[in-house]
């Protein structure tokens, strides 16, 4: 997204709460929470009055400042973030909502329409969906018709591009609601009739899974904590987008560990230009932060898991590996790995990906 559209969006969104929190705003309000030059807050202020989003609720008497507030104290956007990752020709979308419900409702008819997308699931607001290049008929319609699918994705430069059609409050959102998500470059969109059809742009990011295991002690410490705590730390990177984190369960019946021998994993999507920065700054946070010197690291860029790699997510499960074996699995599969023993574990973890939360808490269930 652009730097103006950006700075539309917060500035906006600090004006909504501003109106909803004490009814107005001023020029000094939105100056000091922005952290901005007094002759920037009042160009915005001025530019949104003119575009009608903003009202003046009170002209400035004296040393009084003029009031203002935002139009409407509905959420500009019930989607605070979108954005896509892509692999050759799979496609992965990200569609985190600002409501459970919503991600839900958009689920449910993005699955029942089908079209280009495979695979549709939900982990509370965030909504994740694999999907191939290409297009594909859907019929959207009332009830009992889906309201919204998508019927293609496109790689354009260095853009994702749904094509979204959609009927009802679905179309309010595309046409209204998705430009101010967070990662959103470009929406179009058009009536067709009593259907709306849009195209939303976001940008071409790469995923990247980050296994974590052997950060603790008897002392303290939980590999869970840390992962956690990682993904918020990296999330800071610019041109890295948090997605989610995961626990999985290895072998319990392993000697080596302090606990129920639990690893993490965490997956981002990333700026391909800002690959290495990832790397170096999840290393150096692991080195500082971890209280095992065994703690490991396991990195992989993808999307597809492949069987072979399954394959060492199964055995860690039921075997006691060697680091040899990781070491020869990893660099079969251009997996980067660092630290001491906990890489075993660590890359156990990525080889778990994408699998529901019941397979991973489970050890026993290895048959997928």
């Amino acid at each position: 997204m652009s730097s103006v559209l950006e700075h539309r969006r917060d500035y906006l969104r600090l004006m909504r709460q501003f109106t909803l929190d004490k009814g107005y705003f001023t020029v000094t309000d939105i100056q000091k929470s922005a952290g901005i030059p007094r002759s920037t807050a009042q160009d915005w202020v001025t530019r949104l009055l003119r575009e009608g989003c903003v009202l003046i609720r009170g002209e400035k008497r004296g040393r009084s400042p003029a009031r203002y507030a935002a139009i409407s104290a509905v959420p500009s956007s019930t989607c605070k973030r979108i954005f896509t990752t892509v692999d050759g020709s799979s496609v992965e979308i990200y569609h985190d909502c600002m409501s459970g419900a919503c991600a839900a409702f958009c689920g449910h008819h993005h699955a029942l329409a089908g079209g280009v997308l495979s695979r549709v699931e939900r982990d509370g607001t965030l909504l994740r969906e694999s999907g191939r290049l290409g297009s594909s008929e859907i019929s959207i319609g009332l009830f009992p018709k889906s309201a919204v699918g998508v019927c293609g994705i496109e790689c354009r430069d260095d853009l994702i591009v749904q094509h979204i059609r959609c009927i009802g409050g679905p179309a309010y959102s595309l046409s209204g609601m998705m430009a101010r998500a967070e990662g959103v470059v470009h929406v179009e969109s058009q009536h067709n009739g009593h259907l709306v059809e849009g195209r939303v742009s976001t940008q071409a990011l790469m995923k990247v899974t980050i296994g974590i295991d052997d950060t603790d002690s008897n002392e303290g410490g939980a590999t869970f904590a840390l992962a956690l705590a990682l993904l918020n730390h990296v999330g800071r990177i610019k041109g890295v987008l948090p997605i989610s984190h995961h626990v999985a369960m290895l072998n319990p019946a392993v000697f080596r560990k302090t606990a129920g021998n639990s690893a993490s994993f965490i997956e981002v999507a990333v700026q391909p230009g800002r690959y290495a920065a990832l790397v170096e700054k999840t290393q150096k946070f692991l080195a500082d932060e971890s209280l095992s010197v065994e703690w490991g690291l396991a990195i992989r860029k993808g999307l597809i898991v492949p069987e072979n790699l399954r394959e060492y997510g199964r055995m860690v499960r039921t075997k006691v590996i060697p680091r040899t074996i990781a070491e020869a699995t990893a660099e079969s599969f251009g997996i980067r790995l660092i630290g001491g023993e906990g890489v075993i574990g660590a890359l156990g973890a990525v080889a778990l990906t994408g699998l529901s939360h019941d397979i991973l808490l489970d050890p026993t269930k290895n048959d997928f």
